[in-house]
């Protein structure tokens, strides 16, 4: 029996303690979705759970897509990803090691945010391809910035959550924090409570490392 492609994400997220830095370990969350990302310069590099970047890999907006599985047909419909369903999802990218793992003083830092993202038309799968790539409906509401550790901070955690929206959207007001993107401003927030405040459903999860220059 082939394993189940879901399974070992909540064992990585434990590993380098994302649950509970950045998802609270009382959330218990199993996901339900396949989600992936992929920096596309330099022929390509998918995030895997994990794995080790360098800076200048990721300098562009990465491409995501991602894919319901395991879910009942009555699950399905009673979120709106049945078959006569069209869910949308918003993504966040965040860092909680800022400045440093050690001293997460400004936790966490904001690096992208993205609403009313819809699957393909035929989505088969998460393979991170510009046919398969999620599909924007609107401006990102924070665009996204780079990593860019300070020299010297150590191993950078980024992470990327996908949250399924309620069957209805999100408006996110034009005063919203998540509008404001200058860098003190991206600094100390909360994504479960601004996933709370929307009614956002979290159904998969990403991350990366990324090891700071030194001085």
């Amino acid at each position: 029996m082939a394993l189940d492609p879901l399974s070992n994400v909540v064992a990585a997220l434990a590993r380098d303690k994302i649950i509970p830095d950045v998802v609270p370990a009382e959330l218990n969350f199993t996901p339900t979705h396949l989600f992936s990302v992929l920096y596309a310069a330099g022929g390509g590099k998918e995030v895997l759970l994990g794995n080790e970047f360098a800076k200048e890999e990721t300098e562009d907006e990465p491409l995501v897509s991602f894919a319901p599985m395991n879910m009942t047909v009555q699950e399905a419909d009673s979120t709106g990803e049945g078959a006569g369903g069209d869910p949308s999802y918003t993504l966040a990218m965040l860092d909680p090691d800022v400045p440093s793992r050690a001293n997460p003083e400004f936790k966490s830092f904001r690096h992208w945010v993205v609403t009313g993202l819809k699957s393909p038309a035929e989505p088969s799968s998460a393979s991170t391809t510009s046919s398969s790539a999620a599909l924007k409906t609107q401006a990102a509401i924070t665009p996204y910035r780079p990593p860019g550790p300070r020299p010297n901070s150590g191993v950078h955690r980024y992470t990327f959550l996908l949250f399924l929206e309620p069957p209805s959207g999100v408006q996110i007001p034009h005063d919203a924090p998540e509008h404001f993107n200058e860098l003190e401003q991206r600094r100390s927030w909360d994504v479960f409570a601004f996933a709370e405040k929307y009614g956002l459903k979290l159904v998969g999860a990403n991350f990366l490392t990324l090891r700071s220059p030194d001085a």
